[in-house]
């Protein structure tokens, strides 16, 4: 249940790749979203310490969501090699999400390229945790970046970096990980306490491959172009840091120094103004274009990752 095959990684990104996130599929983080709002109101009254409530819930669902994985795969492979091999391709397939990043990236753009700022602030406002409903053409088009700068570890690198480590159980765990922190990791009085667990888990899962990132999108970058990737390796290094979260700011600095556009700065969150850091704050503002050239390095680097993935499968497993 450790070992995940090269072909099962590959065939998972190309069915992401092709397919997305269809709406007449059902999928997995729909379930994973109604077990949290299902076992948090339980929690809650279960314990009164938030905190220690919090930290519960937390490896509960985490420990569910590889346990049930785990069996699935184990009854598929006793059933038949080919059913479990499909099923773990179905499974990984789920964690990937770098077709529909490119493709909420898109939607924002085409509506900024005529300059309709009201529809590119509401399809921007489904995708990230800012208030949209004041921000200029700039600003959008630095958001949408952002997004699929910070996205490209939770939507791909992380969940490919724990299909290596403990098969598709992991990656499907990570998944859980990542939806609690999009659920209850927040600052505010309602998750303050309950939701810091979550937070953390969160934080501490994305560590290693915010950081990896860095290289891929330097290698992604170099390949495309040595000064740019020089520029991403540089700005990931010197500047990743400069971010209120400990992982996001790496793939974004990489980014904005492959794409040599300035990122971050003060945004609305919840009604309160969180004053970020500009990252890549020696380059120039965005334009649309930005947005078009950052799927495409996003594309890239997702390919360059799969290939190596692949690579490791082969010489290890």
């Amino acid at each position: 249940m450790f070992e995940i095959s090269w072909y099962v990684l590959f065939a998972a990104f190309v069915l992401d790749f092709f397919l997305g996130d269809p709406p007449w599929l059902p999928h997995p983080v729909v379930g994973m979203g109604n077990a949290i709002s299902f076992f948090e109101i339980r929690f809650r009254k279960w314990f009164k310490n938030l905190s220690f409530a919090g930290f519960l819930f937390a490896v509960f669902l985490i420990t569910s969501t590889w346990v049930i994985s785990f069996v699935l795969v184990k009854l598929a492979m006793l059933i038949h090699p080919l059913l479990g091999t499909g099923v773990q391709i179905l499974l990984l397939f789920y964690c990937f999400s770098v077709k529909s990043l490119v493709q909420a990236a898109r939607e924002v753009a085409c509506p900024l390229e005529v300059h309709d700022i009201k529809t590119a602030r509401k399809k921007l406002s489904m995708i990230v945790g800012r208030e949209t409903r004041n921000l200029d053409e700039i600003a959008v088009t630095r958001a949408t970046i952002e997004t699929v700068a910070e996205n490209f570890v939770d939507g791909f690198l992380s969940p490919l970096f724990f299909a290596l480590l403990f098969g598709v159980p992991g990656a499907l765990a990570y998944k859980m990980i990542n939806t609690l922190d999009s659920m209850v990791g927040y600052k505010n009085e309602t998750y303050i306490l309950f939701g810091k667990a979550s937070a953390r888990i969160d934080d501490v899962a994305n560590f290693i491959p915010a950081r990896i990132s860095v290289l891929v999108i330097c290698f992604a970058a170099f390949l495309l172009s040595p000064r740019r990737g020089l520029s991403a390796l540089k700005t990931g290094i010197y500047q990743g840091h400069r971010h209120k979260s400990p992982n996001a700011g790496y793939p974004e600095a990489s980014f904005a120094g492959a794409l040599r556009i300035r990122m971050g700065g003060p945004n609305i969150y919840h009604g309160k103004l969180v004053d970020k850091p500009y990252i890549g704050w020696q380059f120039k503002d965005p334009d649309i274009h930005g947005i078009i050239r950052a799927w495409e390095l996003l594309l890239f680097c997702a390919l360059i990752g799969i290939l190596v993935a692949c690579g490791l499968s082969l010489v290890f497993f």
